[in-house]
């Protein structure tokens, strides 16, 4: 069970598509030469893989493969393409950061790909043109688009679950207000709902301040890892807000009452990781992507999402990555033909390729039962084993591509089903504190410093507000206030601002 979720689930954060039907390898030299990261958990083989054979059927493209399995490898690599060094055609796959897209498009490296996408990448275009936010994440400044995204339009953050068997055990609706969780979580910790007859139950699991910070949206905070965040156009912060401190005093209660992970704060995921599928389940509400990184298959079924907690009748959640995985398709000036790859490419964007680039090809490796959902044709050893490494290209990092919704709703596995309509679900909630922009070469680095400045000294100094390691009061907090202040906050405000348009 856990390896049909476990699989299900990489299905739908996969962002790889592909379309097409098998082909008979042809004896003709290879079109062009792709280059790219593969590697990790994913045992892909470009050599083989059918995807791009099928694709090779589709097209009448044909490549000659470039492909590292380690990602030190990797940025080593693309050091070397920054100054020009044997390149390749295409980079697939690419892992480019937004600063690496930017340098090797300043130094020619890549190409500008805009003025191919309307005529012959009509299907991207097409989601560009609906989804303004996405176009923008991947332009540069002087309007040049050097590499195109992975699009995932299924939820992406770390979320609240919380354990609906013990809900229901103790007569609890699931909770919408920071009052009403707090209640919740005291009664999970003193009525035994594991019903183990010991008093181990964990009513918050989390694993660092950064964890804890997504539980400030129920005081109206959605900062991002800079702290920011945007409304009507103005950069703020709340670090030394008003709102920021009664988050920190209200997380100060929980603490001391027993209600947090009193290891939250010196523990990781894989040390809280449970395995053993007789092991009582520890846990009320987990700040986690999902709860399967933490907890066996069996006691997946026990949790469900627990929707954002609701401040001054608004219902929002930090959006962690968005729906845009940049820099994972580039083409370079070695090529003397783009448009035929950016036509290429451009299938990955589409429906039908979506589908096989996940889950193979229809009625060879997945077909759809008799009511209607789809499941894989064969059992999952072989799945995990052959199918996935043989037949697709999920995994392994992002490919470009697009992931819709509505073909993961339909997968026939009824656990990992309900994980993707919950997912689906959460979507509505969801916004990036900050929209995804191009910094310049300066105000990235100075950016950098700047916050590097700011969270050696606010992280720690939160999580001691939390714990009572420094008690929170009016002298506690201006000093906190005045120390954010002394590291640049209004700098770091300043600078963000200018990559806001009016």
């Amino acid at each position: 069970m856990r390896k049909g979720i476990a699989l299900g689930l990489a299905l739908l954060l996969g962002l790889a598509c592909c379309f097409g039907a098998a082909a008979e390898t042809t004896q003709k030299a290879p079109d062009f030469v792709l280059e790219g990261l593969d590697g990790g958990s994913s045992n892909h083989n470009w050599e083989t893989n059918l995807f791009f054979a099928r694709m090779q059927e589709r097209t009448g493209i044909s490549f000659q493969f470039r492909q590292y399995t380690e990602d030190s490898q990797w940025a080593e690599r693309k050091k070397a393409l920054l100054a020009g060094e044997d390149l390749p055609d295409v980079l697939f796959k690419a892992g480019l950061t937004a600063s690496e897209t930017r340098d090797l498009y300043a130094a020619g490296v890549l190409l500008d790909l805009r003025p191919y996408l309307e005529a012959q990448a009509p299907d991207l275009w097409a989601l560009l043109q609906a989804h303004p936010d996405w176009m923008d994440a991947i332009t540069l400044p002087d309007g040049a688009i050097p590499a195109l995204p992975g699009l995932n339009e299924l939820a992406n953050a770390n979320l609240m679950w919380i354990n609906t068997e013990w809900l229901g055990r103790l007569k609890l609706e699931k909770p919408t207000t920071a009052e009403e969780l707090t209640e919740v979580l005291r009664r999970f910790k003193a009525e035994d709902p594991n019903r183990n007859g010991r008093a181990d139950e964990i009513p918050l699991g989390f694993s660092s301040m950064w964890d804890l910070r997504f539980l400030a949206h129920a005081f109206g905070i959605l900062d991002n890892d800079y702290y920011l965040s945007v409304r009507d156009g103005q950069v703020m912060s709340s670090l030394t807000s008003e709102g920021n401190r009664q988050f920190l005093t209200w997380l100060h209660q929980l603490w001391t009452e027993g209600l947090l992970d009193q290891n939250g704060f010196t523990t990781n995921d894989s040390l809280r990781q449970i395995t053993d599928e007789k092991q009582a389940v520890p846990y009320g509400v987990l700040l986690t992507p999902n709860p399967l990184l933490l907890m066996p298959a069996a006691s997946i079924g026990q949790y469900e999402t627990l929707l954002p907690l609701t401040f001054e009748g608004r219902q929002e959640y930090r959006d962690l990555l968005g729906c845009v995985v940049r820099g994972t398709f580039g083409i370079t000036r070695a090529c003397a033909e783009p448009e035929k790859l950016v036509a290429w490419v451009n299938t990955l964007y589409t429906e039908e390729g979506s589908r096989l680039a996940q889950s193979g090809l229809e009625g060879e490796d997945y077909f759809w039962n008799e009511d209607g959902y789809w499941e894989w044709n064969a059992d999952l050893t072989t799945v995990a084993n052959q199918i996935l490494p043989e037949s697709t290209i999920a995994e392994g990092g992002t490919a470009p591509g697009w992931t819709g919704a509505e073909f993961q709703l339909k997968y026939a596995e009824e656990d990992t089903r309900r994980s993707i309509e919950m997912l689906h679900e959460y979507r509505q909630y969801l916004r990036l504190p900050y929209p995804m922009v191009t910094l310049s070469v300066e105000d990235e680095a100075r950016a950098a410093e700047l916050q590097a400045g700011l969270m050696s000294y606010a992280e720690p100094a939160m999580a001691a507000f939390v714990t009572g390691d420094t008690e929170l009061n009016d002298e506690s907090w201006d000093a906190f206030v005045r120390e954010v202040e002394e590291r640049h906050l209004q700098e770091q405000i300043d600078l963000w601002q200018k990559y806001i348009r009016p």
